[in-house]
């Protein structure tokens, strides 16, 4: 591990925590953060929790003219004896740095960013919410601070991480979504940026975004670059769809994001002997499957819903119904497994869980 010790200072007046029925998606935020700065020649130094508030940036800071910043998001969870989990945030740390490399960024020290995150968590223990199905999102980032207007890799950064208690993504039930299959516009291709966590992906997706939501649909389920054939994911969340029993989703072809919810899906499918493969998909062969009668169920995965059921998709003004728009059997027992892992309810057989102490 890094010998960097983190500096704690401590805020003088603690803020009033909201209710859990008030709990809204980033929008509130807790007592403290953590940050730590890069300077070329020097490299990661003064690692610092400190009172969450502004930060003062140079307008000519690389971040703001050229996108150079990368982030992750994670959860910590309370037991119900009590204790504060994370879901395996090493994971989170090792996409961290392939973005960090991607976007030409120093890498970090995982160790030390985890020590700092679980000082951070400990710090802030009282924020995570108790009530069923909330949590406190975390949101590690890095972005470039150098006061340049020059097309070049920052000479400066800033790594941070600020918390937010989130309220249960599914506040009654779990509700399979309406999607659009984007035909238009492109999230991002081999070679690109798609497999980096960084803002201007998400600016790109919003066009889109904003068009399926006019026409009635919550999602975007994004096609690949190229052909505009081959299914690659859907908004912030990797897609799976059973077929005649089989589960499939997109193989990790250089432009989608590896998710690690993604990838704990495929773990707790093999763990149960469930048929899983990893390919290209065509979303002719999901419309066949549907034709044919054996497109089961079709969910998505993230850090924010866990497992999000797929009810309805659009494709080129033909519209098709997956499970008569209810949530399928394998949707709810992955999404009732993975968060019985995550709030410590049930076993975990993959030591993904990690408590803070």
């Amino acid at each position: 591990m890094s010998e960097h010790t983190i500096k704690v200072s401590l805020c003088s007046t603690k803020k009033q925590k909201p209710n859990a029925d008030q709990l809204q998606f980033g929008k509130i935020f807790t007592d403290h953060m953590f940050m730590m700065d890069y300077t070329e020649g020097v490299g990661w130094h003064d690692p610092q929790i400190l009172p969450y508030g502004p930060i003062s940036l140079d307008p000519s800071c690389v971040v703001f003219h050229y996108g150079q910043t990368v982030f992750e998001g994670l959860k910590a969870y309370v037991a119900k004896d009590g204790k504060v989990l994370l879901f395996r945030p090493e994971k989170n740390m090792e996409r961290l740095n392939r973005s960090n490399d991607r976007l030409v960024i120093p890498q970090i020290d995982e160790e030390l960013a985890l020590t700092a995150l679980k000082q951070l968590v400990a710090l802030d223990k009282d924020w995570v919410p108790t009530a069923e199905g909330t949590s406190l999102y975390i949101r590690p980032f890095v972005i470039a601070t150098q006061p340049y207007l020059g097309v070049a890799p920052s000479t400066k950064y800033k790594f941070m991480i600020i918390m937010s208690p989130v309220g249960a993504y599914y506040k009654e039930g779990l509700n399979p979504v309406k999607i659009l299959v984007e035909n238009e516009y492109v999230r991002t291709v081999k070679g690109g940026t798609g497999t980096a966590k960084t803002g201007g992906n998400y600016a790109a997706s919003l066009k889109a975004q904003e068009k399926s939501e006019n026409k009635g649909y919550s999602q975007v389920l994004w096609l690949d670059g190229k052909e505009h054939k081959y299914i690659e994911e859907v908004g912030s969340m990797n897609i799976f769809f059973k077929v005649n029993g089989t589960v499939i989703t997109p193989e990790l072809n250089g432009s989608i994001l590896a998710g690690i919810t993604r990838d704990s899906i495929i773990q707790l499918l093999k763990h149960w002997n469930v048929p899983v493969e990893e390919r290209r998909i065509s979303i002719e062969e999901i419309y066949q499957a549907h034709a044919d009668g054996v497109l089961e169920e079709a969910f998505g995965t993230g850090t924010a819903a866990v497992i999000s059921p797929v009810g309805q998709l659009l494709w080129n003004n033909e519209s098709i119904t997956l499970n008569n728009g209810e949530t399928g059997p394998l949707s709810k027992k992955l999404y009732d497994t993975l968060t019985g892992i995550q709030y410590g309810k049930i076993e975990d057989p993959f030591g993904w869980t990690v408590e803070v102490k």
